[in-house]
């Protein structure tokens, strides 16, 4: 047995899995700053988000549908969704042909704050990675 654990890599630093932790905490420390103001977790942004490009794509939206397009589990989409229905940004009602099913709409008020929110997001994307841009092209 090695008296020391060995790592392939020679510091932290030099790991690929270290860096992309680090990078991803500094950026969802960027996306809390922007979306905390507008009483929004990153989660409930991403499943608004999510139901605003399928309703634009002009189809009735199910809970399903959003946690597959986004590869969550369905109990958690479910729990975020009623948080989201109980803030008055989405309205959930029972399918027309499938009484399991709930279609998902988003509110005029959800839909305003979606929008504040995607123009606050993007725009710290934008700012946070146009500095990391030249270097993450080189991971791509």
């Amino acid at each position: 047995m090695p008296d020391k654990i060995q790592f392939i890599f020679e510091s932290p630093e030099k790991s690929p899995g270290y860096l992309l932790a680090q990078l991803t905490l500094l950026w969802q420390r960027k996306q809390k700053k922007v979306l905390d103001p507008l009483d929004l977790t990153h989660t409930q942004f991403v499943l608004l988000t999510s139901i605003a490009w399928l309703t634009n794509k002009g189809e009735n939206i199910t809970q399903v549908e959003i946690a597959n397009l986004n590869n969550y589990d369905r109990m958690m989409v479910s729990k975020v969704l009623r948080t989201l229905e109980e803030k008055k940004l989405i309205t959930r009602k029972v399918h027309s042909t499938d009484t399991r099913a709930k279609i998902v709409e988003l509110t005029t008020n959800g839909r305003n704050i979606l929008q504040t929110a995607l123009t606050n997001v993007e725009e710290a994307d934008i700012e946070f990675f146009e500095k990391k841009k030249k270097n993450l092209s080189n991971l791509i």
